[in-house]
């Protein structure tokens, strides 16, 4: 089953993995503990605004995961002291699905101070505090619900993410949050 790009929020880590039929040549990089998705060197040349973002960054009291442009200004937010649910809700919000050939929803959560998940979709905006792994995907599995995932080093969290059985997996990353301790790995397949 393809279900794009997807997050999954836990009190004490995150996820995110790019799944993509369309533009597979993409990795995550490290800059300065800020994960950014972006294109290989091999990569087409493209002017697709959705092909690079950062993915894990973090803001206030929190860690933000995410598959765009929005991840910015959760941590902002969070930042200026927001909870992390009404961040969330209110960058996804103002920037809306994303306008391309599939209105492809925007999804995000914060791990930290009170993790919360949350998608933004052409009907309908949906955002929830989590207590246990949550996973939300801008295709099929476009409703935030529990997964049987645990947690471990950020490293060993996006390899697992990269490695459940959804298709066109092409990078993921982890993030670990604990009493305000964060780190941050990746995975950019084999």
């Amino acid at each position: 089953m393809y279900v794009g790009r997807f997050v999954i929020v836990a009190p004490d880590f995150a996820a995110y993995r790019v799944s993509s039929r369309s533009f597979p040549n993409r990795r995550i990089v490290d800059r300065d503990g800020v994960l950014t998705v972006g294109p290989t060197p091999d990569a087409p040349e493209t002017d697709n605004p959705y092909i690079s973002y950062n993915c894990v960054r973090e803001g206030g009291d929190g860690v933000v995961v995410g598959n765009g442009s929005h991840v910015d200004p959760i941590a902002e937010k969070l930042d200026r002291g927001y909870p992390a649910r009404d961040a969330v809700a209110s960058a996804l919000l103002a920037l809306d699905y994303e306008k391309d050939d599939y209105d492809t929803p925007r999804v995000a959560g914060v791990v930290g101070d009170r993790s919360s998940v949350g998608i933004v979709r052409k009907d309908a905006l949906v955002v929830k505090s989590v207590t246990e792994p949550t996973l939300v995907a801008t295709y099929e599995e476009d409703e935030p619900r529990p997964i049987d995932f645990g947690g471990g080093d950020p490293e060993g969290i996006a390899r697992r993410a990269y490695d459940l059985p959804f298709e066109h997996a092409v990078c993921a990353a982890g993030v670990t949050y604990g009493d305000g301790d964060v780190a941050v790995g990746f995975h950019n397949g084999e």
